[in-house]
C-alpha cells in the first residue's frame, strides 16, 4: 500500500468544480510499480465545457476516476464541488456522486435486462424520486436524445449509437452539478455527435454546472471551452479557444 502524501486543502473556491494539485497514482510495486500520475494540476470551472486528451496511457482515465472517488491518489490534492471525496466514508461518497455527478462510461454500462427508459431512470429512483415521475422525466430525456421510439427496448436489442445516447441520458436526467463523460462520441456518427454535445454543453450552461469530457474525437473540439492535454501522467498544456495558458 502506498502511503499518502496529503496536501493542504486551500478553502473551496465556489467557481471550481474540480481542483486537483500535484496528484500522483502508482499501480504495482517493486519491478511491477507504475507511474500513471507524475504530479496532476488541474481546474475544471463552472459553466465549462473542458475536454481532456492525450495518448492512450497518459493517464486520462486514471485522473477521472480519482475526481469520481473510484480510485484513490496517492499524493496531492482533489477536490470536487467542494469536497475531498478521499476523505469521505464510502456511504457518503456513493451518496455524493449518486446525488451530483453524471457519468457516460465508453463501455455504456447499461442495466442488459432493463429497458432505456429504466435504464435512464435509475438515477433518479435511487434518490427517492417516485417511480411514475422519474419515468416521465426518463421518457423526456430520451425523446431529446432521439430515442422516444426506443423507450421500451431494451439494451441488447440497441444498437452501439443508440446505447450511447441512453447513457448520455441517464447522466443528464438528475440534473447533476459535474458530468464526466468517457469517449462520448466515439459509437455516434458526426451528425449525431455533434447533437450529442450540443446537448451536454447546453446542459452545463446552467448555474453551478460543469462538464468533464475525455476524448480521442477532434470533430468536436470546438464544443470545448478549454482544453486540457495530458503527456506521460502530467496536464502539460491547458487551451482556452485555441490559445495556450
Amino acid at each position: 500500500m502506498h502511503e499518502q502524501k496529503q496536501e493542504p486543502m486551500t478553502p473551496p473556491d465556489p467557481a471550481i468544480a474540480v481542483r486537483c494539485r500535484g496528484v500522483t497514482k502508482t499501480y504495482g510495486t517493486g519491478d511491477a510499480r507504475e507511474t500513471a500520475l507524475r504530479g496532476v494540476d488541474l481546474d475544471v470551472l463552472q459553466g465549462e465545457l473542458l475536454m481532456l486528451v492525450g495518448p492512450s496511457g497518459c493517464g486520462k482515465t486514471t485522473l477521472v476516476s480519482i475526481v469520481t472517488g473510484i480510485l484513490d491518489r496517492d499524493g496531492g490534492s482533489c477536490e470536487v464541488l467542494g469536497t475531498d471525496m478521499q476523505q469521505l466514508p464510502p456511504p457518503q461518497r456513493t451518496r455524493l456522486r449518486g446525488e451530483s455527478i453524471g457519468f457516460v462510461f465508453q463501455s455504456f454500462n447499461l442495466l442488459p435486462s432493463l429497458t432505456a427508459m429504466e435504464n435512464v431512470s435509475i438515477p433518479l429512483l435511487l434518490n427517492g424520486v417516485e417511480r411514475r415521475e422519474a419515468e416521465a422525466r426518463a421518457d423526456r430525456l430520451l425523446d431529446s436524445v432521439g430515442l422516444s421510439g426506443r423507450a421500451r427496448q431494451k439494451p441488447p436489442t440497441l444498437s452501439g449509437g443508440q446505447q450511447q445516447r441512453v447513457a448520455i441520458a441517464r447522466a443528464l436526467v438528475h440534473e447533476p452539478r459535474l458530468v464526466i463523460c468517457d469517449e462520448p462520441t466515439s459509437s455516434l456518427d458526426h451528425q449525431t455527435g455533434q447533437d450529442m454535445l450540443s446537448l451536454l454543453h447546453e446542459h452545463v450552461r446552467g448555474p453551478q454546472r460543469a462538464l468533464l469530457v475525455v476524448t480521442h474525437d477532434n470533430r468536436i473540439f470546438d464544443y470545448a471551452d478549454r482544453i486540457a492535454h495530458m503527456d506521460d501522467g502530467r496536464v502539460v498544456e491547458v487551451r482556452t479557444q485555441g490559445r495556450p495558458t
